[in-house]
């Protein structure tokens, strides 16, 4: 039995199907460097297989890549898209980044994320239980959201699906409805869905009213009712290429070829081997893109899969804009302000981070000026426009003291690639496999039927694509490990299943 990767006792391991120990002259082209292609290209280059590694940008990460800025003072610091959670549970991604950190040094806990609303509420995850269901109890009988007579007033019938979650069952039975339809038929009182859920939700980039109530299921099983690694996540410690040159570093010195700034045209079949991508002969090509480039790189190759599987490609959708405002400020924010704060009620603001709480270069940053580093989120925005000015404001009417700041520099990310998990999406999203022998998907715009999301989706869903050619070629694959892939207690599985026939 493989040493367990968390403290979780119940975590699930997904053998691979046996094969050689290595691969014998065989190449195959990644593109995209992102936390996918990051993994695809680690777990291939492993066995021994020769990857070329092709990316867009002039760094590695995608997504959750870093880049260097100067400000106007002259400081030389990182920029990114902006905070990302490294929850415990998320096994694959924490293994891939153990590949040149094995303590982890490069990520911090953040041991507390208060989240608050206009109307006073203001929830913590601080010093909850790990274990399930406690957690879950603990979290309601602290929350101001929650009293006792709403508690009494929840749908258990309803809630059911919750404390069964099963890929792909659960989206059998809730991917029709949308999230915000789904926690009103369990009649979660309104100040709880706003302040938690919501919450929870537009960290998928989409509002509850168009996410699938299914992936908002599988999320609370990944996050609270399947896993015993509680709510307490990491973050990086410094600029995010601290996390991924490593890891480049680590698969070229074993023979991956890794080229940055190159944007593939297209992919066509052929050559002496089976593909020919960008010049590169490949007997296998991972394709670990954002919906906008999976789209326009399938769209350019006509020779890929059946017309059904690229229907499905070109149907794919992404969730609405969103914004990320980093704000170098001339004087401090109040002692006691979280390292990150959940928002609801104030306008497009979804959270704040004060980055001089955790990050190095931001702390190194303040310290030298006597400023602060803060970070705003707006997801899944209605309209971009005066985007900038709201957040701003938002932020002066959560941290007030904010209000005489000067703003010594600004960074501002504004995009709209990230994947839209909408009500009936479910059934006709993209698989790791495709019709075409030798290509595989990776991402966390991927279908995969294990519990994950979010960035463990794309580290699972690129190791898992490049499972799938090394088994094409006779090569035993990597295990992976999640969460529970059921509910944790059979009495309430089999309650669940009863009321759902």
């Amino acid at each position: 039995m493989s040493p367990l990767p968390g403290r979780d006792r119940r975590a699930v391991l997904h053998r691979p199907r046996p094969g050689r120990a290595s691969a014998d002259d065989r190449v195959v082209a990644v593109v995209g460097g992102g936390i996918a292609g990051l993994s695809a290209a680690t777990a291939l280059v492993e066995r021994g297989v020769r990857v070329v590694l092709l990316e867009r940008e002039q760094y590695l990460g995608g997504r959750v890549g870093g880049w260097p800025t100067s400000l106007s003072d002259g400081s030389q610091v990182s920029m990114n898209r902006g905070f990302h959670a490294f929850f415990r549970q998320y096994y694959t991604l924490r293994g891939l980044l153990r590949r040149t950190d094995p303590m982890l040094s490069g990520l911090t806990p953040m041991l507390d994320y208060p989240l608050v609303h206009s109307d006073g509420y203001r929830d913590t995850f601080q010093n909850l239980p790990k274990t399930p269901p406690l957690n879950a109890f603990a979290f309601a009988l602290n929350s101001p959201t929650f009293t006792l007579r709403d508690i009494t007033r929840l749908d258990a019938r309803a809630a059911l699906p919750l404390v069964d979650v099963r890929v792909p069952g659960t989206y059998d039975k809730l991917d029709h409805i949308n999230a915000a339809e789904f926690l009103e038929r369990l009649r979660f009182p309104p100040a709880a869905r706003h302040l938690a859920f919501e919450v929870f939700s537009r960290s998928f980039f989409a509002a509850p009213t168009a996410l699938s109530a299914a992936e908002l299921a599988t999320m609370f099983h990944l996050y609270f009712l399947g896993s015993s690694e509680g709510l307490v996540f990491d973050v990086a410690a410094d600029s995010f290429a601290t996390l991924w040159d490593p890891l480049g570093a680590y698969i070229s010195k074993r023979g991956a070829e890794i080229r940055l700034g190159t944007a593939v045209e297209s992919i066509a079949l052929g050559g002496s081997r089976r593909f020919v991508v960008d010049g590169v002969e490949a007997d296998g090509v991972v394709l670990a893109v954002d919906v906008p480039g999976l789209r326009g790189l399938i769209d350019r190759s006509p020779e890929l899969g059946d017309e059904a599987w690229r229907v499905r490609i070109k149907d794919l959708r992404t969730a609405p804009p969103f914004l990320v405002s980093r704000l170098w400020l001339d004087r401090p924010v109040r002692p006691d302000r979280p390292g990150f704060l959940g928002t609801s009620g104030y306008g497009p603001l979804d959270n704040i981070s004060v980055l001089d709480r955790y990050e190095r270069e931001s702390r190194a940053w303040a310290a030298r000026t006597g400023g602060s580093v803060v970070e705003l989120h707006g997801y899944a925005l209605a309209t971009v426009d005066g985007a900038r000015e709201r957040l701003i404001a938002e932020l002066h009417r959560v941290y007030p003291e904010t209000a005489d700041a000067r703003i010594v520099d600004e960074r501002h990310e504004l995009r709209e690639d990230c994947p839209l998990f909408p009500p009936g999406g479910f059934a006709q999203r993209p698989t790791v496999s495709t019709p075409q022998e030798g290509l595989v998907l990776a991402g966390d715009l991927v279908r995969i039927d294990l519990p994950v999301a979010l960035m463990e989706r794309a580290a699972t869903t690129g190791t898992h694509a490049a499972n799938l050619l090394l088994e094409q070629f006779g090569v035993q694959g990597h295990p992976l490990w999640t969460v529970p892939v059921a509910g944790r207690w059979a009495p309430l599985r089999a309650l669940a299943s009863r009321f759902s026939r």
